[in-house]
């Protein structure tokens, strides 16, 4: 059951966030946090979001801007290193608090909570018209993309400022989602090559099937956004999926997730 939930749910965000340029492993990160350890959940999610981007670079990797993504991807790698060092440093820590309703007792982790505040902040950055006028030209492009890798790489939620970053640098729709998709690739990369080290211990290896299966969903999924891309605009996915962060990242603050 595991299986058809999540690789259903990766087939459906997949499709959503092609269009958006982040969310994948935002939205997919919580949803496994269901049935997995908070270790667990974000290997699984990361290793299902670096392959479900190796297939979107294949399909729309050769309109990403080059100039753009050396200046936003090398700054966001670097950045990457040191937000996945840290969550390793923070995933064995106490929880925070806890607290009862019904009989049943939940618990806040430090991951979950920090988790489910950069979610709120992410989404509000989409939401709020505030930031929908604000325009950060090609000199903000390396803090962009540090800030970017090192929440991508602290919690696997790298896309939102990568977002609000990129959307404004100049770009076409179609530019804009290829160099998102190879700045993330990398990320990703980056950041897996540290979780490696806790891959055994969390049980990676026991979960392969699971892998496959939501990866091989999310590359379907990521296909028919390919083929929807010129029939949705991009500000209308936008919002939708900043809804659906802010409702799973109060559920994840509360410890519902």
């Amino acid at each position: 059951m595991e299986i058809v939930i999540l690789s259903l749910a990766a087939f459906v965000v997949a499709i959503l966030t092609f269009f958006s340029g982040f969310g994948l492993g935002t939205i997919l990160t919580p949803v496994f946090m269901i049935f997995f350890p908070v270790d667990l959940a974000i290997a699984l999610t990361g290793v299902l979001h670096f392959f479900n981007n190796i297939f979107k670079i294949i399909l729309v990797g050769k309109k990403a801007k080059r100039q753009v993504t050396l200046r936003f991807g090398i700054p966001a790698v670097i950045a990457a290193f040191a937000g996945a060092w840290l969550l390793l440093r923070i995933t064995d820590l106490s929880p925070l608090f806890s607290y009862a309703i019904g009989g049943r007792t939940f618990e806040v982790s430090p991951v979950k909570f920090i988790i489910s505040i950069l979610l709120i902040a992410f989404a509000l950055i989409d939401l709020l018209p505030y930031f929908s006028k604000l325009q950060f030209g090609k000199e903000k492009l390396p803090i962009g993309g540090a800030l970017s890798g090192f929440f991508g790489g602290l919690s696997g939620n790298q896309g939102a400022l990568r977002s609000a970053f990129l959307i404004r640098a100049g770009l076409s729709k179609e530019a804009f989602i290829a160099t998102a998709v190879v700045v993330s690739t990398f990320v990703d990369f980056t950041r897996l090559s540290v979780y490696a080290t806790r891959f055994s211990k969390a049980g990676l290896q026991e979960n392969l099937t699971l892998v496959i299966s939501a990866t091989l969903a999310g590359v379907a999924g990521s296909y028919i956004g390919n083929k929807l891309l010129k029939k949705v605009t991009l500000k209308f996915m936008q919002v939708l999926v900043a809804i659906m962060l802010i409702l799973l990242s109060l559920a994840l603050g509360a410890g519902l997730l």
